[in-house]
Protein backbone atom coordinates (compact mmCIF):
# COMPACT_ATOMS: atom_id res chain seq x y z
CA UNK A 1 0.00 0.00 0.00
CA UNK A 2 1.50 3.11 -0.71
CA UNK A 3 0.77 6.87 1.18
CA UNK A 4 -1.71 7.63 -1.33
CA UNK A 5 -4.07 4.30 -0.23
CA UNK A 6 -3.61 4.87 3.40
CA UNK A 7 -7.34 3.66 5.00
CA UNK A 8 -9.40 6.75 4.17
CA UNK A 9 -10.63 8.75 7.61
CA UNK A 10 -14.07 8.64 8.61
CA UNK A 11 -16.58 10.66 6.82
CA UNK A 12 -16.43 14.07 7.86
CA UNK A 13 -13.31 14.01 10.15
CA UNK A 14 -11.00 16.69 7.48
CA UNK A 15 -13.86 18.94 9.00
CA UNK A 16 -13.75 18.38 12.72
CA UNK A 17 -10.01 18.51 12.64
CA UNK A 18 -9.96 22.21 10.34
CA UNK A 19 -12.12 23.62 13.63
CA UNK A 20 -10.30 21.60 16.34
CA UNK A 21 -8.28 24.11 18.69
CA UNK A 22 -4.35 22.32 18.42
CA UNK A 23 -1.06 23.07 19.77
CA UNK A 24 1.67 22.66 17.50
CA UNK A 25 5.37 21.53 19.20
CA UNK A 26 7.61 20.72 16.10
CA UNK A 27 7.48 23.27 13.31
CA UNK A 28 10.31 25.58 11.88
CA UNK A 29 10.42 29.32 11.39
CA UNK A 30 11.80 29.94 7.67
CA UNK A 31 10.32 26.74 6.85
CA UNK A 32 6.83 27.90 7.90
CA UNK A 33 7.11 30.28 4.89
CA UNK A 34 4.33 29.86 2.30
CA UNK A 35 4.95 29.87 -0.84
CA UNK A 36 3.62 33.57 -1.74
CA UNK A 37 6.33 34.65 0.86
CA UNK A 38 8.96 32.62 -0.38
CA UNK A 39 8.10 34.06 -3.80
CA UNK A 40 8.05 37.75 -2.41
CA UNK A 41 11.35 37.50 -0.59
CA UNK A 42 13.25 35.94 -3.94
CA UNK A 43 11.61 38.67 -5.91
CA UNK A 44 13.03 41.22 -3.41
CA UNK A 45 16.28 39.00 -3.28
CA UNK A 46 17.05 38.40 -6.92
CA UNK A 47 20.68 37.00 -6.60
CA UNK A 48 18.94 34.13 -4.96
CA UNK A 49 18.45 31.03 -6.87
CA UNK A 50 15.14 30.46 -5.04
CA UNK A 51 12.77 30.83 -7.81
CA UNK A 52 10.34 33.43 -7.60
CA UNK A 53 7.72 31.61 -9.95
CA UNK A 54 5.33 30.08 -8.16
CA UNK A 55 5.33 27.22 -10.33
CA UNK A 56 9.00 26.87 -10.37
CA UNK A 57 9.07 26.98 -6.11
CA UNK A 58 7.06 24.07 -5.96
CA UNK A 59 9.50 22.10 -8.56
CA UNK A 60 12.11 23.80 -6.17
CA UNK A 61 10.46 21.75 -3.09
CA UNK A 62 11.20 18.34 -4.57
CA UNK A 63 13.28 16.84 -2.61
CA UNK A 64 15.32 14.03 -3.76
CA UNK A 65 16.59 13.11 -0.17
CA UNK A 66 17.49 14.45 3.60
CA UNK A 67 20.79 16.49 2.15
CA UNK A 68 19.07 18.03 -0.53
CA UNK A 69 16.01 19.03 1.75
CA UNK A 70 18.83 20.51 3.82
CA UNK A 71 20.22 22.54 0.71
CA UNK A 72 17.23 23.90 -0.41
CA UNK A 73 15.87 25.07 3.35
CA UNK A 74 19.17 26.65 3.60
CA UNK A 75 19.09 28.60 0.34
CA UNK A 76 15.12 29.69 1.82
CA UNK A 77 17.50 30.90 5.11
CA UNK A 78 19.34 33.11 2.67
CA UNK A 79 16.59 35.06 2.08
CA UNK A 80 15.75 36.40 5.50
CA UNK A 81 18.53 39.16 5.53
CA UNK A 82 17.03 41.91 7.75
CA UNK A 83 14.69 42.82 10.79
CA UNK A 84 12.09 43.58 8.15
CA UNK A 85 12.29 40.29 6.46
CA UNK A 86 12.17 38.50 9.88
CA UNK A 87 9.24 40.13 11.29
CA UNK A 88 7.04 39.70 8.14
CA UNK A 89 7.58 36.49 8.16
CA UNK A 90 7.32 35.52 11.87
CA UNK A 91 3.64 37.72 11.23
CA UNK A 92 2.68 35.61 8.22
CA UNK A 93 3.59 32.15 10.24
CA UNK A 94 1.29 33.25 12.98
CA UNK A 95 -1.87 34.45 10.33
CA UNK A 96 -1.22 30.68 8.78
CA UNK A 97 -1.40 28.90 12.14
CA UNK A 98 -4.76 31.07 13.28
CA UNK A 99 -6.39 30.11 10.06
CA UNK A 100 -6.27 26.29 11.23
CA UNK A 101 -7.26 27.10 14.66
CA UNK A 102 -3.45 26.50 16.02
CA UNK A 103 -3.76 28.33 19.57
CA UNK A 104 -0.37 27.76 20.82
CA UNK A 105 2.74 26.84 19.25
CA UNK A 106 7.12 26.27 19.77
CA UNK A 107 8.15 27.81 16.73
CA UNK A 108 12.01 26.30 15.92
CA UNK A 109 14.32 29.81 15.33
CA UNK A 110 17.75 29.38 14.26
CA UNK A 111 19.21 32.80 15.19
CA UNK A 112 22.21 31.96 14.09
CA UNK A 113 21.52 31.99 10.38
CA UNK A 114 20.15 35.05 10.79
CA UNK A 115 23.42 36.82 12.84
CA UNK A 116 25.29 34.98 10.58
CA UNK A 117 24.11 36.93 7.79
CA UNK A 118 24.98 40.49 9.45
CA UNK A 119 20.85 41.01 10.94
CA UNK A 120 21.78 42.29 14.91
CA UNK A 121 21.09 40.35 17.42
CA UNK A 122 18.93 42.97 18.88
CA UNK A 123 17.38 43.44 15.92
CA UNK A 124 16.61 40.32 15.30
CA UNK A 125 14.94 39.87 18.76
CA UNK A 126 12.94 42.59 18.36
CA UNK A 127 11.55 41.78 14.94
CA UNK A 128 10.23 38.61 16.11
CA UNK A 129 9.01 39.76 19.88
CA UNK A 130 6.69 42.39 17.81
CA UNK A 131 5.36 39.87 15.42
CA UNK A 132 4.69 37.15 18.68
CA UNK A 133 3.04 40.32 20.32
CA UNK A 134 1.16 41.48 17.35
CA UNK A 135 0.12 37.78 16.52
CA UNK A 136 -1.18 37.09 19.96
CA UNK A 137 -3.28 40.36 20.00
CA UNK A 138 -4.36 40.30 16.45
CA UNK A 139 -5.06 36.14 16.09
CA UNK A 140 -5.03 35.05 19.24
CA UNK A 141 -1.97 32.63 18.77
CA UNK A 142 0.42 32.30 21.27
CA UNK A 143 3.95 31.35 20.00
CA UNK A 144 7.04 30.36 21.90
CA UNK A 145 10.23 29.62 20.77
CA UNK A 146 12.52 27.26 20.83
CA UNK A 147 16.45 28.55 19.56
CA UNK A 148 18.24 25.35 17.64
CA UNK A 149 21.89 24.96 16.77
CA UNK A 150 22.58 23.92 13.28
CA UNK A 151 24.49 21.00 13.79
CA UNK A 152 25.98 21.09 10.16
CA UNK A 153 27.49 24.14 11.67
CA UNK A 154 29.60 22.96 14.08
CA UNK A 155 30.68 23.79 17.40
CA UNK A 156 30.98 27.66 16.43
CA UNK A 157 27.04 27.45 15.91
CA UNK A 158 26.73 25.89 19.06
CA UNK A 159 28.56 28.66 20.74
CA UNK A 160 26.99 31.79 19.16
CA UNK A 161 23.52 29.87 19.33
CA UNK A 162 23.62 30.11 23.44
CA UNK A 163 25.39 33.03 23.25
CA UNK A 164 22.06 34.44 22.07
CA UNK A 165 20.07 32.40 24.36
CA UNK A 166 21.46 33.40 27.15
CA UNK A 167 22.85 36.99 26.96
CA UNK A 168 19.46 38.28 24.44
CA UNK A 169 16.92 35.68 24.72
CA UNK A 170 13.66 37.01 24.15
CA UNK A 171 10.57 36.77 26.62
CA UNK A 172 8.93 33.89 24.56
CA UNK A 173 11.95 31.57 24.78
CA UNK A 174 11.09 28.70 26.28
CA UNK A 175 13.75 25.77 25.14
CA UNK A 176 16.71 24.88 23.29
CA UNK A 177 17.34 22.31 20.28
CA UNK A 178 19.62 21.00 17.62
CA UNK A 179 18.34 20.07 14.60
CA UNK A 180 19.93 19.74 11.00
CA UNK A 181 21.30 16.64 9.30
CA UNK A 182 22.34 13.66 12.08
CA UNK A 183 24.58 11.43 10.16
CA UNK A 184 28.28 13.12 11.01
CA UNK A 185 27.22 15.28 14.02
CA UNK A 186 27.42 12.89 17.00
CA UNK A 187 24.95 14.71 19.62
CA UNK A 188 27.79 14.09 22.78
CA UNK A 189 29.67 17.24 21.72
CA UNK A 190 27.05 19.40 22.24
CA UNK A 191 26.33 18.57 25.70
CA UNK A 192 28.26 21.51 27.16
CA UNK A 193 25.77 23.81 25.45
CA UNK A 194 22.94 22.28 26.22
CA UNK A 195 23.83 21.98 29.80
CA UNK A 196 24.21 25.72 30.16
CA UNK A 197 20.74 26.57 28.51
CA UNK A 198 19.16 24.04 30.54
CA UNK A 199 20.72 25.48 33.88
CA UNK A 200 19.77 28.73 32.58
CA UNK A 201 15.91 27.16 32.80
CA UNK A 202 15.20 26.33 29.13
CA UNK A 203 13.92 22.95 28.02
CA UNK A 204 15.87 20.67 26.33
CA UNK A 205 14.50 19.48 22.50
CA UNK A 206 16.97 17.98 20.58
CA UNK A 207 16.18 16.38 16.63
CA UNK A 208 16.98 12.70 17.21
CA UNK A 209 16.96 9.75 15.46
CA UNK A 210 15.10 10.89 11.99
CA UNK A 211 18.06 9.24 9.69
CA UNK A 212 19.74 7.56 11.94
CA UNK A 213 19.35 4.49 14.39
CA UNK A 214 18.22 4.42 18.08
CA UNK A 215 21.62 5.47 20.13
CA UNK A 216 21.34 8.94 18.60
CA UNK A 217 18.03 9.16 20.29
CA UNK A 218 19.77 7.29 23.62
CA UNK A 219 22.56 10.38 23.45
CA UNK A 220 20.23 13.14 23.23
CA UNK A 221 18.59 11.66 26.41
CA UNK A 222 21.69 10.85 28.16
CA UNK A 223 24.29 13.49 26.35
CA UNK A 224 21.40 16.66 26.13
CA UNK A 225 18.48 15.62 28.66
CA UNK A 226 16.30 15.79 26.12
CA UNK A 227 12.81 16.07 27.70
CA UNK A 228 11.48 15.46 23.94
CA UNK A 229 12.47 14.00 20.90
CA UNK A 230 12.07 15.72 17.55
CA UNK A 231 11.07 13.30 14.95
CA UNK A 232 12.52 9.92 17.11
CA UNK A 233 11.53 8.24 13.76
CA UNK A 234 14.29 5.31 14.73
CA UNK A 235 12.65 4.58 18.06
CA UNK A 236 10.97 1.59 17.17
CA UNK A 237 13.75 -0.61 16.30
CA UNK A 238 14.41 -0.44 20.09
CA UNK A 239 12.18 -2.36 22.32
CA UNK A 240 13.84 -0.79 25.52
CA UNK A 241 14.12 2.88 23.70
CA UNK A 242 10.46 2.48 23.32
CA UNK A 243 9.71 1.39 27.06
CA UNK A 244 12.10 3.69 27.97
CA UNK A 245 10.53 6.83 26.35
CA UNK A 246 6.38 5.49 27.35
CA UNK A 247 7.46 4.73 31.49
CA UNK A 248 9.29 8.02 31.26
CA UNK A 249 6.24 9.84 29.49
CA UNK A 250 8.99 11.42 27.19
CA UNK A 251 7.12 12.75 24.02
CA UNK A 252 7.72 12.47 20.39
CA UNK A 253 7.31 14.97 17.78
CA UNK A 254 6.20 13.28 14.77
CA UNK A 255 5.61 14.56 11.27
CA UNK A 256 4.68 12.15 8.96
CA UNK A 257 4.66 13.88 5.92
CA UNK A 258 7.96 15.36 6.51
CA UNK A 259 9.49 12.00 6.93
CA UNK A 260 8.32 11.09 3.71
CA UNK A 261 9.60 14.36 1.97
CA UNK A 262 12.94 13.75 2.87
CA UNK A 263 13.19 10.04 2.30
CA UNK A 264 13.55 9.47 6.19
CA UNK A 265 10.78 7.25 5.66
CA UNK A 266 9.60 5.32 2.55
CA UNK A 267 6.31 5.39 2.52
CA UNK A 268 3.40 6.50 4.64
CA UNK A 269 2.10 2.41 4.94
CA UNK A 270 5.76 1.99 6.67
CA UNK A 271 5.54 5.32 9.13
CA UNK A 272 6.67 3.63 12.16
CA UNK A 273 3.67 5.75 14.49
CA UNK A 274 1.39 3.16 14.87
CA UNK A 275 4.15 1.23 16.42
CA UNK A 276 4.83 3.86 18.62
CA UNK A 277 1.07 4.62 19.99
CA UNK A 278 0.70 1.15 20.67
CA UNK A 279 3.95 0.88 22.44
CA UNK A 280 2.18 3.39 24.77
CA UNK A 281 4.78 6.49 23.71
CA UNK A 282 3.33 10.18 24.60
CA UNK A 283 3.05 11.24 20.48
CA UNK A 284 2.07 14.60 19.05
CA UNK A 285 1.69 15.54 15.47
CA UNK A 286 3.42 18.16 13.66
CA UNK A 287 3.54 19.95 10.28
CA UNK A 288 7.84 20.56 10.60
CA UNK A 289 8.62 22.81 7.80
CA UNK A 290 4.66 22.89 5.73
CA UNK A 291 4.88 24.50 2.81
CA UNK A 292 8.32 22.87 1.53
CA UNK A 293 6.27 19.84 1.91
CA UNK A 294 2.96 20.63 0.67
CA UNK A 295 1.13 20.38 4.00
CA UNK A 296 0.20 21.74 6.61
CA UNK A 297 -1.70 20.84 10.89
CA UNK A 298 -4.62 19.72 9.83
CA UNK A 299 -2.85 17.49 6.87
CA UNK A 300 -0.69 16.44 9.10
CA UNK A 301 -3.69 15.19 12.13
CA UNK A 302 -5.33 13.91 9.22
CA UNK A 303 -2.96 11.59 8.26
CA UNK A 304 -2.20 10.67 11.38
CA UNK A 305 -6.16 9.36 11.82
CA UNK A 306 -5.82 7.23 9.10
CA UNK A 307 -2.76 5.42 9.85
CA UNK A 308 -4.16 5.11 13.83
CA UNK A 309 -7.51 4.45 12.61
CA UNK A 310 -8.91 7.19 15.22
CA UNK A 311 -12.44 8.45 15.25
CA UNK A 312 -13.24 12.54 16.01
CA UNK A 313 -12.67 11.20 20.19
CA UNK A 314 -8.77 9.82 19.15
CA UNK A 315 -8.22 13.06 17.10
CA UNK A 316 -9.25 14.80 20.35
CA UNK A 317 -7.02 13.15 22.71
CA UNK A 318 -4.39 13.46 19.98
CA UNK A 319 -4.91 17.08 20.37
CA UNK A 320 -4.44 16.64 24.09
CA UNK A 321 -1.45 14.74 23.62
CA UNK A 322 0.54 17.73 22.14
CA UNK A 323 -1.14 20.24 25.11
CA UNK A 324 0.69 18.04 27.41
CA UNK A 325 3.72 17.51 25.79
CA UNK A 326 4.27 21.71 25.44
CA UNK A 327 5.75 23.84 27.66
CA UNK A 328 3.13 26.04 28.65
CA UNK A 329 2.17 26.43 32.48
CA UNK A 330 -0.15 24.68 33.85
CA UNK A 331 -3.24 27.41 34.03
CA UNK A 332 -2.95 27.63 30.02
CA UNK A 333 -3.00 23.71 29.72
CA UNK A 334 -6.31 23.56 31.68
CA UNK A 335 -7.24 26.48 29.13
CA UNK A 336 -6.92 25.08 25.90
CA UNK A 337 -8.09 21.10 27.43
CA UNK A 338 -11.26 22.68 28.13
CA UNK A 339 -11.45 24.60 24.64
CA UNK A 340 -11.16 20.93 23.31
CA UNK A 341 -13.07 19.00 25.07
CA UNK A 342 -15.89 22.03 24.77
CA UNK A 343 -15.30 21.98 20.84
CA UNK A 344 -15.82 18.11 21.00
CA UNK A 345 -18.53 17.82 22.72
CA UNK A 346 -20.51 20.73 21.20
CA UNK A 347 -19.68 18.47 17.22
CA UNK A 348 -21.24 15.45 18.83
CA UNK A 349 -24.19 16.97 20.40
CA UNK A 350 -24.95 18.19 16.71
CA UNK A 351 -24.02 14.94 14.91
Amino acid sequence: MTASSAPAAPAGLDVFIAGLPKAELHVHHVGSASPRIVAELAARHADSKVPADLDALAEYFTFRDFAHFIDVYLSVVDLIRDAADVRLLTYEVARDMARQNIRYAELTITPYSSVRRGIAAEAFMEAIEDARVAAEREFGTVLRWCFDIPGEAGLQSAEVTTELALKHGPDGLVSFGLGGPEIGVPRPQFKPYFDRARAAGLHSVPHAGETTGPQTIWSALRDLGAERIGHGTSAVQDPALLEHLAEHRIPLEVCPTSNIATRAVATLDEHPIRAMSDAGVLITVNSDDPPMFGTDLNTEYAVAARLLGLDAAGVAALAKNAVEASFMDGVSKARLNAEIDTYTKALAAGA
